[in-house]
């Protein structure tokens, strides 16, 4: 039996209760969207983390600043899935759930299955707030939550009450409430909780008295489980020591692990890095991640629109640096042009959409893959660019190091497809060492690179590497090597404008040419046992098509597996990968793009399913409907 010693020095230690060991629990905070729920479980991931558990989260929240207060809409919740072992995704369904009012009651329930633990704050639970969720009884008192473990708490009044000596007025001390729960919840699984305490000290180091209330709040809640009759039982989720390799470990969100990417490209190629961006969601938080590191050489510039942003950086690769833009939704349709125009100035350039429910503003806080198409084609004429996609939050940091890989090696915008689920989701990250990354050094023009026929040593901006076909890159300013740039057609070579359609048809092949000969690595399949179905998926969708391959081989069904990160140009072998497999499903966060370039490349019957509700695949749906496609 273990036995953990409560935060506050003074308490008097209690008879200590059951310890029940556990392999896995999946937990959800739910509350109003002022509520503090992603804090609250922010900092419980964090406590995780550090205590050596695989985890996954899935944070949700209102698209609203601030939604309506105590409605089904205006509820914000943040699921976590930590455990003893490797884990895929943030678990399709909750094992506990703390509600903080009857709407994040409602909007949960039934996402629980039976036996699993509810605790409510009661405060909450008056006739208003009842009618405004849509409950024309209690559930505490009608029986309809029989089939749950349910453990009725009054947040409110415990945290004003144990804040009551800190001269909080109550409806101040109540905004604690959340602090009180993390500490009830730490309590109960064997969460650290000097990490958080000195978090909270930080966060409001200029209002030490909100930190220790917080403090005295988030102790509180540690203490009563300790202490209270309701809670016989606590949980113990042992490390997770065979999950991870060794090295260094931190809970990594997929924007952080972005913007770490981007900044380690830029150190790697020696390049200044310059981020031109819009704030917009859920792409902002690169932006501001990013503004903190000028001591790397980073500039940021926050932009009056989504055009300025793209155009200074592609302005910024021009002269030199490893140019990056950033944006979600309708943000990369304002981009198209100067995408089409990158292209064929043929400079490098980061493009990265952070995918979010659409179509227009859609849904700014839900995750989706609908813009893969629009990565392929969204501009005009032909102006191919290779795309590539992170498949899990700390993921997000190697596919930034091969997006700039790609632009820098052959001079050109690429766009990087993440989404809302992989942004602000996380998962424990190894931080490589130095000599792990790759060198990402290119080599400027410096001096004249063609002889004419009279013996004239002149610079030609378009003359090409015969391996990469990459147009050499010259810095502003270097003498002798002026030239032009622009949108209009240039000449092979030279770069004048030219309008000879034998050019511009040389021209348009040569840039397809270009990216089709990118060196991307050859597609890895798992298929362990010879299946004759296969599972293809890219992007976020990893976790649970991973997942569910795992629940399926568990019960002897053969199911072969593989992932894309190169969507532009395709792996070289994926057309023979395909040929092998009598059946090929394609899960998507959208109604089949991918399956709609599969079967047009390769003449696949590749069979899509499909989901775009802004909520990402459980696993057992997975399993389900690639069971049905094994036997079939």
């Amino acid at each position: 039996m273990l036995v953990q010693t409560s935060p506050s020095a003074d308490a008097e230690a209690p008879a200590a209760k059951e310890v029940r060991r556990l392999e896995r629990v999946v937990i959800r905070f739910a509350g109003d969207s002022g509520d503090g729920m992603q804090l609250t479980g922010d900092r419980f991931t964090s406590e995780t983390a550090t205590f050596g558990n695989d985890l996954s989260t899935l944070p949700n929240f209102p698209a609203e600043i601030r939604a309506p207060a105590g409605t089904l809409p205006g509820v914000s919740s943040f699921q976590l899935h930590f455990a003893d072992h490797d884990i895929l995704t943030p678990g399709d369904a909750p094992d506990v759930l703390v509600a903080m009012n009857p709407a994040a009651l409602k909007a949960n329930i039934t996402d629980l299955p039976r036996g699993a633990e509810i605790i409510v704050n009661t405060d909450e639970f008056t006739e208003r707030a009842l009618a405004k969720a849509g409950y024309t009884a209690s559930p505490l008192a009608d029986g309809s939550l029989d089939g749950y473990s349910l453990h009725p708490v009054p947040l409110g009044t415990l945290t004003v009450e144990a804040l009551k000596e800190h001269g909080l007025s109550r409806k101040d001390a109540d905004r604690s409430k959340n602090m009180f729960a993390l500490g009830l919840l730490s309590w109960m699984y064997h969460r650290p909780t000097q990490g958080t305490e000195a978090f909270l000290r930080r966060k409001f180091a200029k209002k030490p008295a909100i930190a220790e209330a917080n403090i005295a709040a988030f102790r509180a809640g540690w203490n009563f489980g300790e202490t209270t009759e309701d809670f016989a039982v606590s949980y113990e989720v042992a490390p997770a020591t065979k999950a991870f390799t060794p090295g260094t470990y931190r809970s990594i969100s997929g924007n952080l692990a972005l913007s770490y990417g981007l900044v380690a490209a830029s150190r790697q190629a020696d390049l200044p890095l310059f981020l031109g961006s819009y704030p917009i969601t859920p792409a902002s938080d690169i932006l501001h991640e990013l503004s903190k590191h000028k001591n790397f050489g980073v500039r940021t510039f926050q932009a009056e629109d989504e055009i300025a942003g793209i155009g200074a950086a592609l302005g910024a690769a021009f002269g030199g640096s490893l140019g990056v833009t950033t944006t979600s939704g309708p943000g990369i349709a304002l981009k198209s042009e100067t995408i089409g125009l990158a292209v064929s100035l043929e400079l490098p350039l980061l493009v990265i959409d952070i995918q979010r429910g659409g179509p227009s503003t859609g849904l700014p806080t839900k995750t989706e893959q609908a813009d893969l198409l629009q990565a392929m084609f969204g501009r005009n004429g032909e102006a191919p660019v290779p795309v590539i996609a992170p498949a899990t939050p700390s993921d997000c940091f190697d596919t930034a190091l091969e997006a700039a890989r790609i632009a820098l090696t052959y001079r050109t915008p690429v766009l990087l497809l993440s989404d809302g689920y992989l942004a602000n989701g996380s998962e424990p990250w190894r931080i490589p060492e130095l000599d792990e990354l790759p060198d990402l050094r290119v080599q400027f023009a410096s001096g004249p690179n063609h002889t004419l026929d009279d013996g004239t040593e002149v610079f030609w901006p378009y003359k090409r590497d015969e391996h990469t076909l990459a147009r050499p890159w010259a810095v502003p300013g270097t003498p002798g090597l002026e030239h032009r740039i622009g949108g209009i057609e240039k000449q092979d070579g030279t770069g004048n404008i030219s309008y000879d359609p034998a050019n511009h048809d040389f021209m348009v092949r040569t840039r397809q040419a270009k990216i089709d000969g990118i060196d991307v690595p050859d597609l890895d399949v798992d298929d362990p046992h010879g299946s004759r179905t296969l599972v293809l998926g890219w992007g976020s969708t990893y976790g649970p098509i991973t997942a569910a391959v795992r629940r399926l081989r568990a019960t002897g069904d053969s199911v072969a597996q593989a992932h894309l990160r190169h969507l532009n140009p395709f792996p070289r072998n994926l057309g023979e990968i395909l040929s092998r497999y009598d059946r090929v499903v394609v899960p998507e966060m959208n109604l089949g793009q991918l399956a709609t370039l599969i079967r047009a490349r390769y003449l696949v019957d590749a069979r899509s399913h499909n989901q775009v509700n802004g909520m990402p695949f459980k696993a057992e749906q997975l399993a389900t409907v690639l069971k049905e496609a094994i036997d079939d």
